[in-house]
């Protein structure tokens, strides 16, 4: 008896976002990206066209990261004090889509650098790659405010993502983005409703839907992640029914998130059921960024270079049909 695969039709889609901007668009990238135009749930060629895949981010950081694992330091250890460095080779070696730069030494409980220091070091990466980049602040809401409008000013009509808005904290972000010609990060905890209110907020200050990337903080695998693909995914269906305020793109936190639980990092003295510390890890994330892949993420944001090979591999296999 002949089987028909049931098929759901969807009355809208994805927002499509560009990110980046080559010299004839008065940028200085090499390279762009696009995303979103999905016209159904991840991956279901059969129901809709996928006509951009999903990217990978390499996050860095502007200062030596503290307590990293070795499974993960010991590929960054040479460059993570010179964060132009740290970019290169996450593009040269790691084959990294996009960079997403951290500026964790601009947290007022660390090294509380200055706005200028912050520019300088997006300067220099921007002048290292050619690829698109995620500026994204310390996390301190007003000193984010104090040195987001020179970040965004260092790194002007290189239409990079600056991050990121909140429903508390959004509009000297969006202002920043606006008068330089950035996309914004709308971030929400998991509730599509805030997630929503974040997106008219800031399109009221003026940001344009293709303008801006969602997203909601989740958690590492087996940390409430089931929970957080339930929220992402049913994101994407509003998105595809139909309401405009939830068809932004959306981006997954992964790398910071998968490594900072124990199974990631604690050592085989202490777990030796878990298996060997090398592997651990690196399974840990790829399997996080695996797990949001099909729940509809568009940019996910990775640290380990073996994690990224594999979701990479992953998703062209998934790509093909």
């Amino acid at each position: 008896m002949p089987f028909t695969v049931p098929k759901e039709r969807w009355t809208a889609e994805v927002q499509t976002v560009t990110i980046g901007a080559t010299e004839a668009e008065g940028g200085t990238r090499t390279s762009t990206v696009t995303i979103g135009g999905d016209q159904s749930l991840p991956f279901l060629h059969f129901e809709g066209d996928t006509p951009y895949g999903p990217v990978i981010a390499v996050e860095i950081l502007d200062e030596a990261p503290q307590g990293w694992p070795e499974p993960l330091a010991e590929h960054y250890r040479d460059v993570w004090g010179d964060p132009a460095a740290w970019a290169q080779k996450a593009v040269e070696e790691f084959g990294a889509d996009m960079i997403c730069l951290r500026l964790a030494s601009a947290d007022p409980e660390g090294t509380d650098a200055s706005a200028d220091d912050c520019a300088t070091t997006i300067r220099s990466v921007v002048e290292a790659v050619g690829v698109p980049l995620i500026i994204w602040g310390c996390g301190n809401d007003d000193k984010d405010n104090e040195i987001m409008p020179f970040c965004s000013e260092a790194a002007a009509r290189e239409r990079c993502i600056l991050g990121s808005a909140t429903e508390g904290n959004y509009k000297t972000i969006c202002a920043s983005a606006l008068a330089d010609g950035h996309l914004v990060i709308n971030e929400s905890p998991l509730d599509i409703n805030i997630q929503k209110q974040v997106n008219i907020l800031v399109t009221d200050m003026g940001m344009k839907p293709e303008d801006i990337i969602m997203y909601q903080v989740t958690g590492g695998l087996g940390y409430g992640v089931e929970y957080a693909y339930s929220i992402l995914e049913r994101t994407r269906l509003a998105a595809l029914g139909g309401d405009r305020m939830l068809q932004m793109p959306m981006l997954s936190i992964v790398g910071s998130e998968a490594w900072r639980v124990k199974e990631a990092w604690q050592s085989e003295d202490e777990a030796p059921e878990w298996g060997p510390l090398e592997r651990r890890g690196i399974i840990w994330e790829a399997a996080t960024a695996t797990l949001f892949l099909h729940a509809g993420t568009n940019i996910l944001v990775m640290w380990h270079p073996q994690a990224v090979s594999h979701v990479r591999h992953h998703v062209a296999g998934l790509l093909s049909g």
